[in-house]
């Protein structure tokens, strides 16, 4: 069994723009975010108010597109868009880098707590369920994109990605499963006491950790051995290890 990836990315195009798949599942991961956080003020469980938590997607969506874009051109493609600078603004395309996103977020919501007196950890919290939901969504619009793909194999649920040479591991699906389960994880001990910041410690962990091993299924530039994410991977780890410490 191989499945042939022929899924048209682009579901409209209306001139020069286009509406892809790639962008709406990541408005709808956005708007998950909205709908958990207000959801957690109805429960009584998150002390903020309706357009408060409007200003806090915002911040988060501006810091997101922002740090995932400025990573992916640093880390993974700076020669491409230093020769193709109008490319940068083509977010829709793809070319956003998950720890760049995690970076935009968390400084977003640094500036919402100073600016609105809230605790940083505690709202890290909140946002890491839906945040890591939506980033799950992301693996699904990577594979709508046919891009970020594993090495070839001849595995029985290979995928073969348009323009690419070789049945491949659907790295992109891999990363999306571990993601959800992460989700699912995150949830049951959310529903327990717990200092604050103790679940985004806790999703940090096992993000950095699944990527760390999930890498070596996928074809990427290589610094001595390792993808660029599995070096940012073990930053975010002894981060995530710190920060358990202190809140477990």
């Amino acid at each position: 069994f191989m499945f042939i990836n022929n899924i048209n990315p682009t579901l409209l195009q209306l001139g020069p723009f286009e509406i892809r798949y790639y962008g709406i599942i990541f408005a709808l991961g956005f708007l998950i975010a909205l709908f958990y956080l207000k959801w957690q003020v109805r429960k009584k469980n998150l002390d903020l108010t309706d357009e408060q938590i409007d200003n806090l997607i915002f911040y988060v969506i501006i810091g997101a597109v922002i740090g995932a874009r400025i990573f992916h051109i640093v880390f993974w493609e700076p020669i491409f868009y230093f020769n193709n600078p109008l490319e940068i603004i083509k977010v829709w395309k793809g070319g956003l880098a998950f720890y760049g996103g995690v970076t935009g977020v968390v400084i977003a919501v640094i500036y919402f707590c100073r600016k609105n007196n809230f605790s940083f950890l505690k709202l890290m919290d909140f946002i890491s369920i839906p945040a890591i939901f939506g980033l799950a969504l992301g693996r699904i619009a990577n594979f709508t994109n046919s891009e970020l793909y594993g090495p070839v194999t001849n595995l029985s649920w290979c995928v073969q990605f348009q323009g690419v040479e070789g049945c491949r591991h659907p790295y992109q699906i891999y990363s999306a499963i571990k993601r959800f389960l992460i989700v699912i994880y995150l949830f049951s001990i959310d529903r327990s006491k717990h200092k604050d910041g103790f679940v985004f410690a806790n999703g940090l962990i096992l993000i950095s950790i699944g990527r760390f091993l999930l890498d070596f299924l996928r074809e990427d530039i290589l610094i001595l051995s390792l993808t660029p994410g599995q070096y940012l991977s073990i930053i975010a780890f002894v981060i995530g290890i710190y920060l358990w410490k202190k809140t477990k």
